[in-house]
């Protein structure tokens, strides 16, 4: 099972238009294509979105390789490469909250969610969550031990 590796190795606009087609599939051709690429079933609370990008990184990764040696074994020891403590202007950070995705674009001075200019990250997370919460850490830019 799995997929045409070679195929694509030879033809990398075929992984191309496979890759971009993801995104636009039924529920059910994205479990089929998971499971293609991973030899099993995936998780059953998955979004779409998510099973999406699961399913585009391992395919990328079969036709590819995967992370070098070093880096994998410093993932799995639990070493972090040094944190991003502020990302840089033109950024786009997306997070998927209860079900839905959400887009921020940083600015110099700003950061913009829906159409509407925050000062922080942290206001943005707010009107997402209606909880006060840290910002940076709802967005993966820090991490609880930070």
């Amino acid at each position: 099972m799995g997929i045409n590796v070679a195929e694509f190795k030879r033809d990398p606009e075929k992984l191309n238009a496979k890759l971009n087609s993801l995104i636009h599939m039924s529920r059910a051709d994205l479990v089929n294509e998971f499971s293609r690429a991973y030899g099993r079933s995936p998780p059953l609370r998955l979004s779409n979105f998510i099973l999406a990008l699961a399913t585009a990184y391992r395919m990328q990764e079969q036709v590819y390789g995967g992370l070098k040696p070093d880096i994998r074994k410093m993932l799995l020891n639990g070493k972090a490469v040094a944190p991003l403590r502020k990302a840089s202007p033109g950024t786009l950070l997306i997070r998927e909250w209860r079900g839905q995705q959400h887009n921020v674009t940083v600015h110099e001075d700003r950061v913009e969610y829906q159409g509407k200019a925050y000062r922080s990250l942290t206001e943005v997370t707010f009107q997402i969550t209606g909880q006060k919460r840290s910002g940076p850490l709802f967005f993966g830019l820090k991490s609880k031990a930070q």
